[in-house]
């Protein structure tokens, strides 16, 4: 089966409705599979620290920065690669992408020494942002009235692939050393790039602006869009606590708790759970129920951190918040990404490398902060750096409920569009 020519929808009658209703269904289906795929680059690292520190002779603490230089090469891939979505093809720059991402896993699992390792890492973070050009896509493709739900279907693939990415790479790791998961991915890469060639639309840029020009309009998008601003500190701040915990989680199952590999697989895997939390979200923002779930998804991660903290002798107690905070991570972002999409149709791509770079960078200070944190002073004082995040983050929600900033409202709105926030923010 091909996709269609490009992301047009024609009119029609009812019958060719439902055909394009199940192509937009399909090609859903195949983002999904690949933000899954995609993301999992990043995080295959967390539960191998250990086994790389040993292999390459280097502290637990030294170990940790190949998840802040993954996260960190991911930022920046967000701030250059991603705005070329709003002025490229997507399809082909997708595809193109992922090429590089292979080659950059192939030469990290052959890589002899620390350095080269850290140095592919950072590239390998830089390559992996298809996800970030693959997620407006789909926004681009979605109804109006059905843009939580897709983008929702969307994400619960880059979820599973964040979760099971961890429980893939341990069990690998078991199997065949811990450098077989970077070749299997390269492999996974190339055949991916080749699968979304064929099923992909294509979708020609809706800005004719230079590149050059491109940038600076993202920094005018900060400055002209408070939702864009609230949303992306809030995320950094849920994202910083994800990553917090699953940076250092593996030295405390591995030391305090004695778990082998495969075991620490089967509790990575237990988070799960925390895809469903991408349905969820995506149907109460298309509820207008977006503000709400917001606040629940900050609360959950605040009571998942503390969770981990108290009830750190028990793996069940340590599993049950890490998916109460995949839950809420994931929840929030979803949620704040429908109301970021919602600003700027012909910058959705803009919009979201503010939004993305931002939570990666939160990401990449919590991991190195929490490695930092466990070599020095144990699981709870990274638990307790945990909590303190998404307590802020709920600062920032309330002060929205108490103060909104103009347009937020229409924002959250069922079938919210560009125009009718445009318009809630004119009338302010």
């Amino acid at each position: 089966m091909t996709a269609t020519p490009t992301t047009e929808r024609p009119a029609g009658g009812p019958a060719d409705g439902t055909r394009r209703q199940a192509g937009l269904n399909v090609i859903i289906l195949v983002m999904a599979v690949a933000c899954g795929l995609t993301v999992a680059n990043l995080y295959y690292a967390q539960p191998l620290l250990a086994l790389m520190a040993s292999s390459f002779h280097v502290s637990q603490g030294t170990a940790a920065i190949v998840v802040t230089a993954t996260q960190l090469g991911y930022a920046a891939g967000l701030a250059f690669l991603v705005p070329l979505g709003d002025v490229l093809e997507n399809r082909k720059l997708a595809c193109r992408t992922l090429v590089l991402t292979a080659i950059a896993l192939a030469v990290a699992a052959v890589a002899p020494d620390f350095e080269l390792f850290l140095v592919m890492s950072v590239a390998i973070g830089v390559t992996s942002v298809v996800v970030q050009i693959l997620v407006p896509f789909a926004a681009q493709l979605a109804p109006a009235d059905q843009r939580g739900k897709y983008v929702g279907r969307v994400m619960s693939g880059l979820l599973l692939g964040i979760l099971l990415a961890r429980s893939l790479a341990s069990v690998t790791a078991a199997a065949w050393g811990w450098r077989s998961i970077y070749l299997i991915s390269a492999v996974a890469m190339i055949v991916l790039s080749a699968v979304l060639w064929r099923m992909l639309p294509q979708h020609p840029p809706a800005a004719a602006v230079r590149y050059g020009r491109l940038l600076r309009s993202a920094v005018q998008l900060v400055r002209d869009e408070p939702i864009l601003r609230r949303r992306a500190l809030g995320q950094a701040l849920m994202f910083g606590a994800f990553s917090c915990y699953w940076t250092s989680i593996a030295y405390e199952l591995t030391g305090a708790h004695h778990l082998t590999q495969l075991r620490i697989a089967v509790f990575a895997l237990v988070g799960a759970a925390g895809a469903a939390a991408a349905l969820v979200a995506g149907v109460l923002g298309d509820r207008g129920l977006g503000r709400l779930g917001r606040g629940v998804a900050i609360v959950l991660g605040l009571g998942a951190m503390v969770l981990a903290g108290l009830g750190s002798g028990s793996v069940i107690l340590l599993a049950a918040g890490a998916v109460l905070l995949d839950l809420s991570t994931q929840g929030n972002q979803v949620l704040s990404q429908r109301d970021i999409y919602a600003l700027r149709e012909d910058a959705r791509a803009r919009l979201n490398m503010v939004y993305m770079t931002s939570s990666f960078i939160g990401g990449a200070i919590a991991s190195a902060v929490s490695g930092w944190l466990y070599e020095a002073h144990g699981w709870g004082a990274v638990t307790i750096f945990g909590a303190a995040l998404p307590l802020v983050a709920f600062g920032i929600w309330l002060q929205e409920l108490i103060w909104p900033p103009a347009g937020a409202q229409a924002a959250a709105q069922p079938s919210a569009s560009p125009a009718t926030v445009a318009e809630a923010r004119e009338s302010a």
